[in-house]
């Protein structure tokens, strides 16, 4: 089995998801820093178009998404569930709270505290990437309003807590903690002195520096043009079409995620299940490359 390789930059808050999850699991990864802004001219072509991070590589089979990642690093490494009662639910709907509601707040609060001080070529780029003005005045306006909300969703984190339970699911660390977790980090990496503390949930604070204390798992790095040679050195995992899909199956098709980052991703579709797509692409440099995406929130047309 080819090694992780998780295309990502530091500073990316759904990387710090992702990073969290391999650190529950104790995995040895390679980093490959992508650039903040595009172009992504290492990135585009094991993708196909995809622009947004992190992307997961292991091999030439390309996984799109955070969501998609953790699952598909907790189907190839069983050892330590990131779902660790067995129920998935409390789970899923952290993860779905905390990259929608929570992520919204932050994003709010950040960059309307740092106002004049984000960069114009950043702007730009979210604007491109999610279709609308990226209004760093508006948000300023709103920064109070962001705290309250956060501080309020703290609370519900720390209702879970209340029972003295040191992870949000009980006696071991999880999904919904990374997922609840990373916000917060984001936050408080980014904008000290915002929200760095809750003085008057002491649970929420304690629960934080124990999920932080997790740490990456063994983490190296690699570079993009090494990235590349992997792909080109592998064949991508054989993969089936559920009966529900086999209209499309082998046929051109373009996926696309609903909200931002609407970039098509074009090819064959080799492969379904209930939560995922697979789009087979013929690469002029790379050779074959399968991209694998969540298939909530994204779309599927026949091309």
């Amino acid at each position: 089995m080819s090694g992780i390789i998780l295309h990502q930059y530091d500073s990316s808050p759904f990387s710090e998801k992702v990073r969290v999850c391999l650190g529950i699991k104790g995995l040895e990864w390679q980093a490959c820093d992508q650039p903040v802004i595009m172009p992504k001219p290492d990135l585009t072509p094991l993708t196909g178009g995809y622009r947004r991070i992190p992307v997961l590589q292991i091999g030439a089979d390309i996984y799109c998404d955070s969501a998609l990642i953790v699952r598909e690093i907790d189907r190839r490494f069983p050892e330590i569930s990131l779902f660790s009662t067995g129920n998935r639910g409390m789970a899923n709907v952290t993860e779905l709270w905390a990259d929608r509601t929570l992520f919204q707040s932050a994003v709010m609060a950040i960059f309307g505290t740092l106002g004049e001080n984000v960069d114009p070529a950043f702007i730009k780029d979210r604007e491109a990437l999610s279709g609308q003005p990226f209004n760093v005045q508006a948000m300023k306006a709103l920064v109070p309003f962001a705290i309250t909300q956060i501080k309020a969703q703290a609370a519900l984190l720390a209702e879970q807590l209340a029972n003295g339970q040191p992870f949000l699911e009980g006696e071991k660390p999880g999904l919904a903690d990374a997922a609840a977790y990373y916000n917060f980090w984001f936050i408080r990496t980014f904008c000290p002195g915002l929200v760095d503390r809750f003085d008057d949930l002491p649970q929420l604070d304690a629960w934080y520096d124990r999920v932080k204390a997790i740490g990456h798992g063994k983490r190296s790095e690699t570079s993009a043009a090494d990235a590349l040679t992997v792909a080109k050195a592998s064949t991508p995992a054989a993969t089936s079409i559920l009966p529900s899909d086999s209209a499309l199956g082998g046929k051109k098709v373009a996926v696309a995620a609903a909200d931002y980052g609407r970039d098509p991703i074009i090819g064959i579709l080799a492969g379904s299940t209930h939560t995922s797509l697979t789009i087979e692409r013929e690469d002029a440099s790379l050779g074959t490359i399968k991209v694998h995406v969540p298939r909530l929130g994204y779309s599927l047309a026949s091309v």
